[in-house]
């Protein structure tokens, strides 16, 4: 009997973190025929020229080969980022993958639920920031959030630390 493919949403803001997730999710969770959708969140106050029309729904799906278009990508806030583009490059060839993107603007952890509801995704794939116990305290974990608060299954992939601990 053949698998049905799945729905999985990585965040993506193209943090160090971010990018671990990525990697996880394509090394240990995707399959054949499985879609990627990548999950990008703008601040409220960016400004793009695409904002405007998808400021309240997010932006369509932005299929790879657009993604991989720099002056597409500038329209909606997205980083031309070679090390991500491999990687879904090699999702799409190696796996068979189906991968496109999506823009939100708002706060990372309202959108990313928003698009766990619109999308219907099957799971959700973070990084974690690693944010000490103030700053967590502080500003609120966006992924605490997003676990405490999603209707599917979320993976929170943490990422080796940038600069060692003092």
């Amino acid at each position: 009997m053949a698998k049905q493919a799945r729905t999985v949403g990585i965040g993506m803001d193209y943090s160090a973190t971010s990018k671990a997730a990525l990697r996880w999710a394509v090394d240990n969770l995707i399959d054949g025929g499985d879609h990627i959708i990548l999950i990008h969140v703008e601040p409220p106050n960016a400004d793009h020229s695409r904002k405007q029309l998808f400021e309240d729904t997010g932006s369509p799906l932005i299929p790879l080969e657009e993604f991989r278009e720099i002056n597409f990508s500038k329209q909606y806030g997205l980083k031309n980022d070679a090390e991500v583009i491999d990687i879904l490059d090699r999702a799409s060839r190696s796996k068979g993958a189906k991968v496109v993107a999506k823009v939100y603007w708002g706060d990372p952890r309202e959108k990313l639920l928003d698009a766990v509801e619109q999308l219907k995704l099957d799971t959700l794939v973070l990084g974690s920031r690693g944010l000490g116990p103030i700053r967590r305290l502080l500003l609120g974990s966006v992924s605490n959030h997003v676990v405490s608060n999603a209707s599917c299954p979320v993976t929170v992939v943490k990422g080796s630390q940038a600069k060692p601990k003092s």
